[in-house]
């Protein structure tokens, strides 16, 4: 039986985008190739609110998050964590030898506008890291604040990670003055895993300049090149059935309306709210909760494998709680294509395996 899957990713993905990707192959050296590129990256610079130019990377999220860290930390990154996916963009810093710095909050919490001042102001950094959306607490980060202590630090490249909240959440890239925001596909994107993209400012690339250690397959800076000069074509082989994927989904988003899709996300995390409010608890700083998925504390003590077991049967599926908070919180993702239909058919089963 398949399961419908109210999972933080990979999310449930349209037949008709499935479809897509079994178009077949063209040469990635073609004009036919230069222009699906092309049009992917006008379509996804109205999806972020930027004039910046677009690189995809057929890695997940977390090859780009490598790639920036690596490729335009010249002096020290400040890496600032709120749960399990902050923290490992620092790993990634390690990893590379990038000295790095990590800067945690509480589980549940979410990093503040002076906390950021605090660290920039020490004149160590030239690149922090912000996970906009950390799924493992359903927190979002508050980058517009967050965007107005930076604009005091111009030297300092901003980097984004809005994997599970790009085309799901508005995130004004130029507006906020990020330099790179990176996004993949198995998320709010609708498709399935294996395809990221991410903005890359000038400054970004200014800055890439200056380091001469940035790798090969992930050097940003390289990606950027080649497009420039090769018309939308990348040095390495892409995933042209991916590509195929995007291009007819981000059609279908811009249909839809960004402001109509960013609304519709709202909704479903309303819904889900209230429900959780009623029947158990919310995990995370009300202030800062995520539109994409939402982390509800299990003040019931019951078993969410079971549950998860029992749904499967009735052909659903949600989340446990990541890592330390297993069992001690569930998450219901409401992302990509997702109706509020599908939330209410969801929490009615939920209540009718747990007798709410």
């Amino acid at each position: 039986m398949h399961k419908k899957l109210f999972i933080p990713g990979p999310v449930e993905v349209l037949p008709e985008v499935l479809e897509k990707m079994a178009t077949p192959m063209i040469g990635h050296r073609s004009k036919d190739a230069s222009a699906l590129q092309r049009g992917i990256s006008d379509k996804l610079r109205k999806v972020f609110y930027t004039e910046s130019e677009i690189l995809l990377s057929t890695t997940s999220g977390s090859g780009l998050m490598e790639g920036a860290i690596r490729s335009c930390t010249a002096k020290r990154a400040a890496v600032f964590s709120i749960g399990a996916f902050g923290k490992r963009w620092y790993e990634m810093a390690v990893n590379n030898n990038v000295p790095a710095d990590l800067f945690e909050v509480e589980f549940g919490q979410a990093t503040s506008a002076k906390q950021v001042d605090e660290v920039l102001s020490t004149g160590k950094y030239d690149l922090i890291t912000i996970t906009h959306n950390e799924t493992s607490t359903g927190v979002m980060n508050p980058v517009e604040d967050i965007s107005k202590v930076l604009k005091k630090y111009p030297e300092v490249v901003w980097c984004v990670d809005a994997v599970s909240s790009a085309a799901g959440s508005k995130i004004e890239v130029d507006k906020l003055g990020i330099d790179i925001c990176i996004t993949s596909s198995q998320k709010c994107l609708g498709l399935p895993p294996g395809l990221a993209v991410c903005t890359f400012s000038q400054k970004a690339v200014e800055r890439a300049k200056q380091v001469p250690a940035r790798g090969y397959y992930l050097d940003l800076l390289s990606l950027y090149n080649y497009i420039q000069k090769k018309d939308y074509q990348y040095p390495s082989t892409p995933s042209l059935s991916h590509m195929f994927a995007l291009d007819y989904q981000l059609d279908r988003i811009l249909e839809e309306g960004i402001e109509n899709r960013f609304a519709r996300h709202i909704a479903m995390a309303e819904e889900v709210r209230a429900w959780a409010k009623k029947y158990f608890d919310l995990y995370s700083d009300e202030e800062h909760l995520s539109n994409t998925v939402t982390t509800v504390a299990n003040t019931r003590n019951i078993d969410v494998s079971d549950l998860n077991k029992k749904l499967g049967e009735r052909g659903f599926q949600i989340s446990n709680g990541y890592g330390k908070l297993k069992d001690k919180t569930f998450r219901i993702a409401h992302m990509a294509d997702c109706q509020i239909e599908d939330i209410r058919e969801l929490l009615k089963n939920i209540e009718e395996i747990l007798g709410l």
